[in-house]
């Protein structure tokens, strides 16, 4: 357990953001949960994540030995574009969980990961996440960026947060999309019935939205591109499900017969780019499509004529 105290030098600022720029290897959501559990105390007294410190106000704050991780190491081969002593790009294929999770212990990106980097990996969204920074749905591949260590962690999740990461994405569609290009906003939020899903909530949904421009049509089909301004549980699946145009495949969002029988949504993750967070140089990753999405874009091509 370590402890760390403050003695506050300024007024009317929150606990958490005035915590946040003291521990800089801590986020402010790790931050809130640590007010939440108890382990921080103003003037001996237990505080909320709203509080508002003031002059001279003695805080204390208690942070968790990281527990042991229980997820064991796999030797499972990565494709790995891009590394370095603070980030890792790895070519995710279809049908990998990026996290363990209730029936996936094994078999997943992190599990890799483990195997490949050791120790080399930040921790700051604890024993079954280390690294991960964002995800993508195990049957949607392509490029995505891990962690290793707390600093490269924080840096890229505030960027995710600010919308200054560039992530275009191209799947295929059912139907055929009438505008060239066009945006989806519309909040996303558990759906009212299935908690399961995600879907349109006008009510109680967080702010989403998605770009997308037709690359290709075919008879009963299209290829699009899309590209993410906030990042949402199943976004892109919702929203195009939600404008009648739902990914070819998607076993949750989209039709229950679909022409090629295959098993998940044609979506693939093409291009993440962004500063990266010890130079701020700019980087991009592509990656290309898989041979099963591109196979698809064949067969649908040659029944248009």
């Amino acid at each position: 357990m370590k402890k760390f105290s403050f003695i506050s030098d300024v007024d009317t600022k929150r606990i958490d953001i005035f915590l946040t720029e003291r521990l800089n290897d801590f986020s402010r959501s790790y931050i809130q949960k640590l007010i939440l559990n108890g382990n921080v105390k103003v003037n001996e007294k237990v505080i909320k994540p709203n509080y508002n410190v003031s002059l001279n106000d003695n805080i204390h704050i208690l942070i968790p030995e990281a527990k042991r991780l229980s997820i064991e190491p796999e030797d499972i081969k990565l494709d790995i574009i891009y590394e370095d002593d603070d980030i890792i790009v790895v070519n995710k294929p279809k049908g990998m969980v990026v996290h363990p999770a209730a029936g996936n212990y094994s078999g997943t990106l992190v599990n890799a990961l483990l195997s490949y980097c050791k120790d080399s990996l930040s921790d700051i969204n604890g024993v079954i996440r280390p690294g991960i920074v964002h995800r993508i749905d195990k049957d949607t591949t392509g490029v995505l960026v891990v962690a290793k260590n707390n600093k490269a962690h924080i840096d890229l999740s505030d960027k995710l947060k600010a919308h200054d990461i560039k992530r275009v994405y191209e799947a295929i569609c059912e139907g055929v999309i009438k505008e060239d290009a066009a945006t989806v906003d519309a909040p996303i939020g558990r759906h009212p019935v299935d908690r399961k899903k995600m879907s349109v909530n006008l009510k109680n949904g967080r702010q989403a939205v998605t770009h997308f421009k037709v690359l290709e049509r075919f008879k009963n089909h299209t290829y699009v591109e899309l590209e993410l301004e906030t990042g949402r549980t199943h976004q892109i699946r919702v929203h195009m499900e939600y404008i009648g145009h739902p990914l070819l495949g998607d076993e949750v969002y989209g039709r229950k017969k679909q022409k090629f029988d295959i098993i998940g949504q044609a979506l693939h993750a093409r291009t993440l780019g962004f500063l990266h967070p010890k130079n701020s140089n700019y980087l991009e990753f592509n990656s290309k499509l898989p041979r099963s999405f591109s196979d698809i874009l064949d067969k649908l091509r040659a029944e248009s004529f």
